[in-house]
């Protein structure tokens, strides 16, 4: 079941007697659908809400963004709706870079998350020069199989094919062209958590989120590439679980 929250919030497994929520973002051309596992794990424990980026599934005819602050403006934008609780934020790959962006316009307003989940993304300090997105559809494609985010199957449909590659490249395009801006910091906790193959990411560019809070900071390194998480779900999960049913106190109600 999937309880309507407008156009952005997917809450797939209602938890209104949970003490926390978190909010969840999804890698370069990924959909909310893709926490649906993570809701079900966590659901009562934690209300968790996914974000439904525009140009995919039923938003699929929407213009996706382009870029990654803006991206955050509208995200932030929509939470004072569907939060009421201490909130704290996961995100994988480009998901890492909005959650951030997303957790210092949170901050900005008075609201410090309980935790910063980053996952499989380099700390915005370490910038890497990159231009997938610039590249034709088949090297595009390639990249996204050398991911190995996609179901196969999905790659193989020439239609599905088409209807996908808008998304992927303009998420491309926001994470690449992404650039942090020097002297802002987080007060909340952070958590990166990386794969020790993962070409997008090596142990020293996830350590290096350390510094960009001023609160606590751990590094959980895992076995496997990007999508290290698909291999280790139910430990990423139990992590999860432990830091968010830890005492509310830490965070500060929107």
């Amino acid at each position: 079941m999937t309880v309507g929250t407008g156009e952005w919030i997917r809450r797939f497994h209602p938890a209104p007697g949970a003490a926390a929520q978190l909010v969840c973002f999804a890698h370069a051309g990924g959909a909310a659908s893709y926490f649906f596992p993570v809701s079900r794990a966590l659901s009562p424990a934690v209300d968790v809400l996914a974000v439904q980026y525009p140009g995919r599934q039923e938003r699929r005819r929407e213009a996706p963004f382009e870029d990654a602050e803006l991206l955050a403006d509208a995200v932030t934008g929509q939470l004072a709706d569907v939060t009421d609780r201490p909130v704290a934020l996961f995100g994988h790959s480009l998901g890492a870079t909005i959650a951030f962006e997303v957790a210092l316009r949170l901050e900005a307003a008075g609201i410090t998350p309980l935790t910063l989940f980053v996952s499989g993304r380099t700390a915005p300090s370490r910038h890497r020069t990159q231009w997938v997105h610039l590249g034709d559809d088949e090297q595009l494609l390639a990249e996204i199989v050398r991911m190995e985010g996609t179901d196969p199957a999905m790659l193989r449909d020439p239609e599905l094919v088409r209807m996908i590659l808008p998304a992927f490249r303009s998420d491309y395009k926001a994470a690449e062209t992404y650039r942090h801006r020097p002297g802002t910091q987080l007060r909340c906790p952070v958590l990166a958590l990386t794969g020790d193959t993962d070409p997008q990411v090596t142990v020293a560019e996830a350590e290096a989120w350390r510094e960009h809070t001023t609160g606590p900071f751990d590094l959980r390194v895992f076995p496997g590439g990007h999508f290290y998480l698909n291999r280790h779900a139910e430990d990423v999960v139990a992590l999860i679980r432990r830091r968010m049913t830890a005492p509310a106190e830490k965070g500060t109600r929107p």
